[in-house]
């Protein structure tokens, strides 16, 4: 029954980090209408006027925040929803796919790194392993086979950018991990994209008129939509939960199903071709997948093969 939860757990968090997948096809049609903070401040506009109501609805039994509280809900507004999402769209808009796609996949390291040093989270030889492997394998998806290429991009101030999202995002993860000691998943998604929403507010306002937004194309509407209810609501739910079940380390490994699914929905949604580099990358992904949140794997190997080697003897 155990194990049945906990696959269950997995099969969400996959699910979420697949959906974040499509962000970057979204968020690509969204910022030819608007600006990086603008398409951040719409999509979790939208977002926070669905997460309310749902909330109000599925928690019966709210705490009230306290002053310390709100904080910790502004730390992950600030770090997931604004900073994050900022330097996310900004990336895509700027840099290089291949640059920014692996800026994004690193996640799980830095969120690994920082478990273990502010959450006291166990770091496992299965959780390194499989997180090199995934990592290889989204860097692998990324580059199409020709992970040299990466050698070919110099340091550039976008750069920052994308440091800043992955640091944004590692934050996020973290503090995210002690809210929900107190927390659910629903109100921690909820708080956090409001106080997120205000800090895009400003940013937003500079940079948008009413006139750009009435003259934004029906595509433009669509992708911030998709983005505010399945990104947000929905995947942003699910990875938390997933946070509060499993940890944030082992909950990291998953965000390596991101570039993989960018790559198969490009492939239907744009037509793009996809390669024998695709799939190696992709079988890479699984299985480091697999080992990482498979704490016994190597554990049963060691058993199998003492007990072939007692037995022989």
């Amino acid at each position: 029954m155990i194990m049945k939860k906990q696959w269950i757990i997995y099969g969400m968090l996959t699910l979420a980090t697949a959906t974040w997948g499509s962000a970057f096809i979204a968020g690509k049609i969204a910022v030819q209408s608007f600006d990086p903070a603008t398409v951040a401040f719409l999509r979790f506009f939208v977002a926070a006027i669905l997460l309310f109501p749902l909330m109000w609805m599925m928690e019966k039994n709210r705490k009230t925040p306290t002053l310390k509280d709100y904080g910790l809900f502004a730390v992950l507004g600030l770090t997931g929803i604004a900073l994050y999402n900022i330097c996310f769209f900004i990336a895509t808009k700027q840099a290089p796919v291949i640059k920014s796609s692996l800026f994004i996949a690193s996640n799980p390291v830095l969120i690994v790194l920082l478990s273990g040093l502010f959450l006291k989270e166990k770091i496992t030889k299965n959780n390194i392993i499989g997180m090199v492997i995934a990592l290889s394998g989204a860097a692998f998806i990324i580059t199409d086979g020709h992970i040299l290429s990466l050698l070919q991009f110099g340091f550039e101030p976008i750069d920052f950018v994308l440091l800043g999202a992955v640091v944004s995002w590692a934050l996020y993860s973290v503090v995210g991990k002690v809210v929900l000691k107190k927390y659910s998943a629903v109100e921690s998604t909820t708080y956090a994209v409001a106080f997120g929403t205000v800090f895009l507010l400003p940013f937003a306002s500079y940079e948008t008129s009413w006139q750009d937004i009435l003259q934004a194309n029906s595509s433009t509407w669509i992708a911030i939509a998709h983005m505010s209810i399945f990104v947000t609501v929905v995947s942003f739910i699910m990875y938390y939960y997933g946070i509060k079940e499993v940890g944030a380390a082992k909950a990291s490994i998953f965000i390596n199903v991101m570039p993989l699914s960018a790559v198969l929905m490009a492939t239907f949604f744009l037509h793009e071709t996809f390669t024998l580099a695709h799939g190696i990358g992709a079988a890479f992904v699984l299985a480091g997948v697999y080992i990482g949140t498979n704490t016994n794997i190597f554990k049963r190997r060691k058993i199998t093969a003492t007990y072939s080697k007692n037995t022989n003897s």
